[in-house]
């Protein structure tokens, strides 16, 4: 069968590095023209369709506040009221690696931009006060996966978009997850804390510091609250919640914090156009690979292939978990929600899965490629701020990932964690 040879070239071009847009649009065309359908109508057309989409722009959107936060003093902010917070409890430092991580989840919805923000200000903090290098990096790297499952969340978007599943349901379901994950890392980090001691020793709390603290990061952490209640009440859809959040943005970081001058705004918006214009140019491409695989009835014949595992949702789920787990390590996680959602989606809710679930599973499952070796992308992230080798990290990411896992079971066999409060809201 032909589609076998062009998935097989699919990945074959990814391992040889070809930029993963361009892979699946050759192999698509390829597709499209060995059964002699016309090329000039199919592809333009499916291109267009596949970014003429209004959620979608939520995308830039959000890529566009989130970097107008991070340019605008909220980081600091933020990690003083993490530090103030939970500074005292062993291992200190180390929860507020996970607390910050929590709070720039639902403001940049993005793993790296969290890695990168949170590593620069606290790798040198927690080496000074004499945490292990090894742990120090790891975490930074596994917590800034909350990013991408905490809403708002580009991956979600776009799993949303292709899989043309409600954003909305997508935000609420991602809230527990984003949790569980943090909890765990929380547990181990306090293990880790008291077995060696790690206590910050120049912190107290006083009621005069916590609320100077809560006043210089209410209005990083009012966005959040305004952006997904507006969208969990109804007030406004996700694509409009991006327009006020980049206003938000904007008015804080130029009017309030007066961290951003004007000239900076170009450097911002340069930054979004690249982000953005790479997202869009998958979203083409996957639109047409989409069209191909619907074409000849690809993931029906995925399903046909594997027999009594497509009646039965758990053992598919499981096979599912089990192959992404380990193209998440190779393959970036937007560009893998690209390829796998047309793929699998159809074959989940064949199987009587919620779609809104899948797209959970499949959130928690690439972020942990993220931070899995060989090139999981947090980790080259935080090694290079840390300035050291990523082996170094291997001693405490592997149970750090373990966790990770851990809580990816319980999304997997345990929907109602994650469905009951969106079937509050429905």
């Amino acid at each position: 069968m032909l589609w076998i040879f062009l998935i097989i070239l699919l990945f074959v071009l990814i391992v040889l590095r070809v930029p993963i847009a361009f892979a699946m649009a050759l192999i698509s065309i390829i597709g499209i023209a060995a059964n002699n359908v016309d090329l000039l109508s199919n592809v333009p057309r499916s291109i267009f369709s596949g970014v003429n989409s209004f959620t979608l722009l939520a995308v830039p959107l959000f890529v566009l506040a989130g970097e107008i936060m991070a340019r605008g003093g909220i980081s600091q902010r933020l990690i003083n009221f993490s530090k103030l917070l939970v500074g005292r409890i062993p291992g200190g430092l180390a929860l507020v690696v996970i607390i910050s991580s929590v709070f720039f989840a639902a403001l940049t919805g993005t793993a790296i931009a969290a890695a990168a923000a949170i590593g620069g200000m606290l790798i040198p903090t927690m080496l000074r006060e004499g945490y292990d290098k090894g742990f120090t990096t790891s975490l930074i790297a596994t917590a800034s996966t909350i990013g991408p499952i905490i809403p708002p969340s580009i991956v979600l978007i776009l799993y949303g978009v292709i899989a043309s599943v409600s954003i909305s349901d997508l935000f609420i379901a991602g809230f527990i997850p984003g949790f569980l994950m943090a909890i765990g890392l929380i547990i181990y980090s306090i293990y880790v804390g008291k077995k060696n001691n790690y206590v910050i020793k120049d912190t107290k709390f006083t009621w005069k510091l916590f609320f100077k603290s809560l006043k210089d990061a209410i209005l990083a952490l009012m966005m959040p609250v305004i952006i997904i209640g507006g969208i969990i009440s109804g007030i406004f859809t996700a694509t409009e919640s991006g327009v006020i959040a980049v206003f938000y943005a904007l008015i804080v970081g130029i009017f309030i914090y007066k961290e951003i001058k004007i000239p900076d705004l170009w450097g911002i918006v340069k930054n979004t156009a690249v982000t953005s214009t790479g997202i869009l140019f998958l979203i083409g491409s996957a639109a047409i690979f989409i069209w191909y695989i619907n074409y000849e009835s690809i993931p029906t014949q995925l399903m046909n292939i594997m027999g009594f595992a497509a009646e039965n949702p758990l053992l598919l789920l499981l096979i599912i978990n089990i192959i992404l787990l380990i193209a998440g390590t190779f393959i970036d996680t937007i560009s893998a929600v690209t390829i796998f959602t047309p793929l699998f989606a159809p074959m989940i809710i064949a199987a009587g899965v919620d779609p809104v679930h899948f797209g959970i599973i499949l959130a928690v499952n690439l972020t942990i490629g993220m931070v899995t070796p060989p090139l999981g992308v947090c980790l080259f992230v935080v090694s290079s701020i840390a300035k050291q080798k990523v082996p170094v990290m291997f001693k405490h990411l592997f149970p750090q990932v373990g966790i990770l896992i851990l809580v990816l079971l319980v999304v997997t066999y345990v929907p109602q964690v994650i469905m009951f409060p969106v079937e509050m809201f429905r």
